[in-house]
């Protein structure tokens, strides 16, 4: 049997060993990889499976729904690049399909002011990190948005 360390049941009250089946999944959302590697890196080790989705998703090679259904993300990350407003636009189609609907996002941008005026914080929103990210606090919003749902 395989083990790693993380957040168990969504707790993040500290280190616990935990079957790697019973993995939270992510799915990161990001044009480059120059962010989505080292994130990937530090949920990993933090116990989260990542599936990066870079950059196809924005690209429309990529079925949200159906990747959705497939891997069951329980947070997404998706980054708010320019053009803000269409990819913003992008963001709410993909937090309205019905197969995202209990999926909270975090988001993530260069310029996370501009964000938050094209939407505010919308209701699938947990957080937003601006740049300059700190990898640190990405993990610990997309811990608190797992936590968050598991508490539904």
């Amino acid at each position: 049997m395989e083990f790693c360390y993380g957040p168990v049941g969504g707790r993040d009250d500290g280190w616990h060993a935990r079957r790697v089946n019973d993995s939270i999944t992510v799915a990161a959302i990001n044009s480059t990889s120059d962010i989505t590697d080292p994130l990937r890196i530090a949920l990993e080790q933090s116990g989260f499976v990542v599936t990066a989705l870079t950059p196809e998703v924005r690209d429309g090679h990529v079925d949200f729904a159906r990747f959705v259904r497939q891997h069951q993300p329980r947070v997404v990350i998706y980054d708010v690049a320019p053009p803000y407003e269409s990819n913003y636009r992008l963001f709410e189609h993909l937090a309205a399909m019905a197969d995202a609907q209990d999926v909270p996002f975090v988001l993530t941008s260069t310029n996370a002011k501009h964000v938050e005026q094209l939407g505010g914080l919308h209701q699938r929103v947990s957080e937003i990190v601006g740049e300059p990210f700190d990898i640190a606090e990405i993990v610990g919003a997309v811990r608190e948005a797992a936590h968050a749902r598991s508490m539904r």
